[in-house]
């Protein structure tokens, strides 16, 4: 039996490391992760695109620019409010929130500083404005079952962070 590559329909668990510009380690994953090879994009397509062909044990390496990933950091996105209007709770740097808007809408926020009195929260990616890179590692393929063509993505897996 020929050694299998990722390919379209496939279900290929990888590890990888994510390093910021700095070569800061963002997030890394020794134990593999599922997708489904040309699902419902539960990668960053230049991973995916980079994935292709290989096979078990092989590595790839992916620089993403901020607009390739979780895009540049959006200044209108952060806020300063009086620290008396924010709960108890959430008064220090590093408090992670949600709050919805009037349609329904969820955003998630952060409180990023707490100065002379207030508060500045940011609704950005964490990641927003950071070139990102990926060091990717094939740990196994296989043939995705028909279910996980139906629905896209691959049966009861981890899902990569990395989208």
């Amino acid at each position: 039996m020929p050694e299998q590559t990722v390919a379209a329909g496939k279900v290929v668990s990888i590890t990888y490391v994510m390093r910021n510009a700095r070569d800061d380690i963002l997030e890394a994953r020794d134990l593999p992760v599922s997708y489904l090879h040309g699902g419902e994009g539960e990668l960053f397509p230049q991973i995916e695109q980079a994935l292709e062909g290989c096979r078990v044990g092989e590595r790839v390496a992916v620089t993403l620019t901020p607009e390739e990933s979780f895009g540049a950091h959006d200044p209108t996105l952060t806020f300063t409010d009086d620290l008396a209007n924010v709960p108890e709770g959430i008064r220090y740097v590093g408090a992670e929130f949600e709050m919805e808007n009037a349609q329904g809408e969820s955003r998630a926020f952060v409180v990023t500083r707490i100065e002379d009195g207030s508060v500045t929260v940011d609704c950005n990616h964490p990641l927003a404005g950071q070139t990102l890179r990926f060091a990717v590692t094939v740990a196994a393929i296989r043939d995705a079952t028909p279910e996980e063509m139906r629905m896209g993505i691959a049966a009861g897996a981890d899902a990569p962070t990395a989208s």
